[in-house]
């Protein structure tokens, strides 16, 4: 029996994260290499995906696969480092 994965299986391409909404030049970067795959919103960015239109939130990793299709790979919670005492 066969179990569907629940996450994509990404080939070897490149990614970029999406920058916080303040940071210009990130942004402007990241819509350049996104080209017409992309558009920006508010606090977001609309992207054209095998899947369809997925929305990468500040985070979240958008990758271009080696085929040419992008993916967004969600961001987990943020780690919070927790000093140890002996």
């Amino acid at each position: 029996m066969r179990v569907a994965a629940q996450t994509p299986t990404f080939d070897h391409g490149a990614a970029l994260r999406v920058p916080p909404s303040d940071d210009t030049a990130n942004w402007r970067n990241l819509l350049v290499w996104l080209g017409e795959a992309g558009r920006r919103l508010e606090n977001a960015v609309e992207v054209f995906t095998a899947d369809g239109l997925a929305r990468a939130r500040p985070g979240d990793w958008i990758v271009l696969s080696a085929t040419g299709a992008f993916h967004v790979a969600r961001s987990g919670p943020a780690l919070t480092l927790v000093e140890r005492t002996h």
